[in-house]
C-alpha cells in the first residue's frame, strides 16, 4: 500500500524499465550471452527480492511477446518447414520425454515434502498435496499450469513458484553453458536478415496483431506470443517476405520479457517455503542434465546439432529458449518447433494424465 500510494503503477513501471535498460547496457559491456534479457532479468530479480517496488506492465510484456513471436516466425521459410516436418517423430519423442520427466519431478517433490507441506494425513489434504506436486512438476507454462492447478484445488503459490524458479534457472544457465561451449552460428536456416520495409512492417504488425487478438479471445495460452508466431509462420511458409524486424525492436522485447521474469521474485517468494524452492532448484539442474542426455541421444538419431536439441528439449519457457537460439544462431526453427509442440501437448494432456494417473481409484500416494 505504501508503494502504491507514493509511487503509482506507471512510475514504478518506468523506473523498472530504466533499471533494466542500465542492466542490459552493463551486460552488453561485459559480453554476456543474451544481455538484453539476462541483464534485466537478474537486475529486477535482485532488487525485487530486496523489496524494491518493481513492476512488469502487462501491456508492455504482451508487446514484447508479440515482437518475439513475429521475429521467430520469420525463420520458417518453405525449405525449413519441410525439414521440420521430417523431424515429426523426434518432436513426438520430445513430447513423451517431457511428460515423463514432469511426472517424475512431481512424484519426487511429493516424496520429499509430503511430511512438512502435506497438511496432514487426511485424504483431502493428501489429495491437495498430490495435485500441487503434480502440476508443479509438469513442464508447461507457469501461468497456464497455475490456472489449471487452481481448478483442482492445489496450492497455487507453490505451483507458481516452482515454475518461475525452474524457468529462471534454465534461462540463466543454458546461455552461459552455450557461450562457454563456444557454439554459435549453427542455425541451418541462417540468420534472418534483410531490409526493414516500412510498408511490410506495417502489414506484419497488422496481421500478427489480429492473430494475437484472436488467440486472446479464444483463451489460448500465451496469446500474444503464439498468435504472432503462428501468423508469421504462415506468411513465411507461403514464401512471402514482408519485412525484417529492426534489431532494436527485438532487443527491447527481450528486455521486457526479462523484466516479466525478474519481478516474480519477492522477499515473500523466498521466505514462504525455502526447502521447497531448494528442492525445485536441485530438480531443475537435474532435469537440465537429463535433458542434455536425451538431447545427445536425439542428436545421434537425427544429425541435428546437440546444442540445438539441448535448447529444444530444455525445461524452460518457449520465448526464453527461442531467444537464446535466436541470439546465438542455434537452430531457431527446431528449438521453436520442439518447445511449441511440447507446450501445446502438455496443456492438452496435463489434466487427462492427472485424472488417469493421480485420481484413478487404484492410485497410491507416490513414494
Amino acid at each position: 500500500m505504501f508503494w502504491s500510494h507514493w509511487f503509482p503503477h506507471p512510475l514504478r513501471a518506468a523506473a523498472t524499465i530504466g533499471l533494466a535498460w542500465l542492466a542490459a547496457q552493463l551486460f552488453v559491456w561485459l559480453g554476456t550471452p543474451i544481455p538484453w534479457m539476462m541483464g534485466p532479468l537478474l537486475a529486477t530479480a535482485l532488487v525485487s527480492v530486496l523489496g524494491a517496488p518493481t513492476v512488469s506492465w502487462l501491456a508492455l510484456r504482451n508487446g514484447g511477446q508479440w515482437v518475439i513471436g513475429a521475429a521467430l516466425g520469420l525463420y520458417f521459410t518453405p525449405v525449413v518447414g519441410q525439414w521440420i516436418v521430417g523431424l515429426w517423430w523426434a518432436i513426438a519423442l520430445g513430447i513423451a520425454w517431457a511428460l515423463w520427466l514432469g511426472l517424475s519431478f512431481g512424484r519426487w517433490l511429493h516424496r520429499r515434502h509430503a511430511a512438512d507441506l502435506g497438511g496432514g494425513d487426511a485424504p483431502e489434504a493428501q489429495a491437495r498435496w498430490r495435485c500441487t506436486t503434480y502440476f508443479a512438476g509438469a513442464i508447461g507454462g507457469a501461468s497456464e499450469m497455475t490456472l489449471i492447478a487452481e481448478r483442482h484445488g492445489a496450492r497455487t503459490d507453490l505451483v507458481a513458484s516452482a515454475h518461475s524458479l525452474r524457468v529462471t534457472l534454465v534461462t540463466v544457465t543454458l546461455p552461459f553453458v552455450a557461450q562457454w561451449w563456444g557454439v554459435t552460428g549453427l542455425d541451418p536456416a541462417g540468420l534472418v536478415s534483410g531490409p526493414v520495409r516500412a510498408d511490410g512492417l506495417a502489414w506484419l504488425a497488422l496481421w500478427t496483431g489480429l492473430g494475437a487478438l484472436v488467440m486472446h479471445r479464444l483463451g489460448r495460452a500465451n496469446p500474444w506470443f503464439m498468435g504472432a508466431l503462428l501468423v508469421t509462420m504462415g506468411i513465411s511458409l507461403s514464401g512471402v517476405v514482408l519485412s525484417a524486424l529492426p534489431p532494436a525492436l527485438t532487443e527491447w522485447a527481450q528486455l521486457l520479457i526479462g523484466i516479466s521474469l525478474g519481478v516474480r521474485f519477492r522477499l515473500s517468494f523466498v521466505q514462504a517455503a525455502p526447502r521447497w524452492l531448494a528442492s525445485v532448484a536441485l530438480a531443475s539442474f537435474s532435469m537440465m542434465a537429463l535433458c542434455a542426455g536425451f538431447a545427445w541421444l536425439m542428436a545421434q538419431l537425427t544429425g541435428v546439432p546437440l546444442v540445438t536439441l539441448v535448447l529444444g528439449t530444455a525445461p524452460g519457457g518457449i520465448a526464453e529458449m527461442a531467444i537464446t537460439a535466436k541470439v546465438l544462431a542455434l537452430g531457431v526453427p527446431i528449438v521453436t518447433a520442439f518447445q511449441v509442440c511440447r507446450l501445446v501437448a502438455v496443456l492438452v494432456l496435463a489434466e487427462p494424465v492427472y485424472r488417469w494417473w493421480v485420481l484413478r481409484p487404484s492410485a497410491q500416494p507416490p513414494g
